[in-house]
């Protein structure tokens, strides 16, 4: 079976995402810049309204990941508020102003959240060398990686999420994202062999066509 995270930003939508068929949930705001850290109410309502797993994004603010100790100490203290929470997992990462992984800052947010999964996010897509990249998130424990193939559009990626699908040969899950949609997610999952995919929504139908189409 596919696995299809939906991307929420409000209680709403993560409700109906659950409706539709969704496997598991990434709660963020701000999803207009890419995502940032939900509010511990916002989390509260949709792990009391949800049945299904709840993923929550840390990330404290818009723009690069290249994060200073002040802002890393806030990303491992909300790290530490959602695993208190009781959410299922985390989205996170950090990088180097050179496009490679922060390793020490990854592997302080990826121990703070054990023994909790860490989806390592898209900004894995900013990473001048995917392979090297991919190795080093490896290394530091991460359950997954979220990318779209560096293209535009997890379609237009598809060939890159492919090779990445057969470098990280069962060692750690690539999810695709971006662009995914009812109408090309079927030939998506043919041609990169994932068995992930995720997509923003604020409603149940485009999850209910991704979920035909699979």
């Amino acid at each position: 079976m596919i696995q299809i995270e939906a991307c929420v930003e409000s209680l709403e939508a993560a409700v109906a995402a659950a409706q539709g068929g969704a496997h598991r949930i990434e709660l963020c705001v701000d999803l207009a810049v890419g995502g940032t850290s939900p509010d511990s109410a916002l989390l509260a309502a949709c792990l009391s309204h949800l049945a299904i797993p709840v993923f929550v994004m840390v990330r404290p603010r818009a723009g690069d990941f290249c994060y200073s100790a002040a802002e890393h100490e806030t990303m491992v203290e909300g790290i530490r508020r959602a695993k208190g929470a009781g959410a299922y997992g985390i989205v996170t990462g950090a990088l180097r102003s050179n496009r490679t992984i922060d390793e020490a800052r990854t592997r302080g947010l990826i121990d703070a959240a054990r023994p909790l999964p860490v989806t390592f996010h898209r900004a894995f897509d900013e990473c001048r060398d995917s392979a090297q990249a991919l190795e080093t998130v490896i290394a530091l424990g991460a359950s997954r990686v979220l990318t779209s193939g560096r293209g535009r559009s997890a379609s237009h990626g598809a060939a890159k999420i492919a090779q990445l699908v057969r470098l990280a040969a069962g060692r750690i899950g690539i999810m695709a994202g971006g662009g995914v949609n009812g109408t090309n997610v079927a030939a998506l999952v043919r041609t990169s062999g994932v068995r992930e995919v995720h997509l923003s929504t604020k409603g149940a139908e485009k999850i209910r066509r991704v979920v035909e189409a699979l």
